[in-house]
């Protein structure tokens, strides 16, 4: 990513007040831009002010590029004019599906690993591109059921990335939490990854639901030590730019800047 390097952090709105230009500030942004295509007023000037202060990427929720349904043109502009307005050159979302007979979910629901559904990603992602002048960037997302596929996902993922020409955003939590909940070995599966389409990298949290036996992504907690370990061994392959997610159980902006010397200190072993 021309313009980013380094080190990343989530900008949330329960950061604007706690943000101070001559502060603590990360080597980058990272915004989910439909929480911010409709500003109040009164946090428009302090969130405009924040991102002058350093790049940004966008990471979208809603795009639902696995969805059976047509690209939402609508939507794509209004994505455009934003993206545009803010000068964010890189723009990403998720290997999932989120809209249903017109209605949004914001739920990343799985989809089944087919060829014929890596064929339809690609055609939509090259009219997703079209629209808005950048690359399109998709992260590898959790999931709790396998809808019917005939794919591993480490292949899926590898054909799509490879059939499209879209850049990966690799989620090394999202990984994890999958290996355990489907008996799958996350550092194989990072063995077998074709890790020359990753662009960036996610990290975030997880718990377990001792109910479903299950872990579950939830972005609301801190990084766990197995996930920065699995994180280290993957910097240790791609030198890429790196960011901590948290979308839940926002903490204070300092809590945050402390796992953020966590994550440089795991990012200096790893180079070390």
């Amino acid at each position: 990513m021309n313009n980013i390097k380094g080190l990343g952090l989530g900008l949330r709105r329960d950061f604007l007040q706690e943000i101070d230009a001559d502060g603590f500030l990360p080597d980058w942004w990272e915004i989910a831009p439909e929480n911010w295509f409709d500003i109040p007023y009164h946090h428009r000037e302090k969130f405009e002010e924040i991102i002058s202060l350093r790049p940004i990427v966008a990471h979208g929720l809603s795009l639902s590029i696995g969805s059976m349904e047509p690209v939402d043109m609508k939507f794509l502009k209004k994505m455009k004019n934003f993206l545009d307005r803010y000068d964010i050159d890189h723009y990403s979302d998720h290997i999932s599906f989120t809209s249903l007979m017109g209605s949004q979910t914001y739920d990343l629901l799985p989809l089944a690993m087919t060829k014929k559904v890596i064929e339809r990603i690609s055609q939509k992602a090259k009219i997703v591109e079209d629209i808005l002048q950048r690359p399109l960037i998709l992260e590898n997302a959790t999931y709790y059921y396998v809808p019917d596929s005939d794919m591993r996902e480490v292949d899926f993922i590898n054909e799509l990335m490879a059939s499209s020409g879209i850049g990966l955003l690799l989620d090394v939590n999202n990984i994890y939490v999958n290996g355990q909940n489907h008996g799958f070995d996350p550092y194989k599966f990072l063995d077998e990854l074709e890790l020359e389409h990753a662009v960036y990298i996610h990290v975030a949290g997880y718990y377990k639901d001792k109910e479903l036996g299950m872990l579950i992504d939830s972005h609301g907690m801190p990084v766990k030590k197995e996930v920065w370990r699995f994180l280290e061994e993957t910097l240790r392959r791609v030198q890429i730019p790196v960011m901590i997610e948290r979308d839940n159980n926002i903490p204070k902006y300092k809590v945050m800047q402390r796992e953020y010397r966590t994550l440089e200190k795991v990012v200096d072993d790893a180079r070390a």
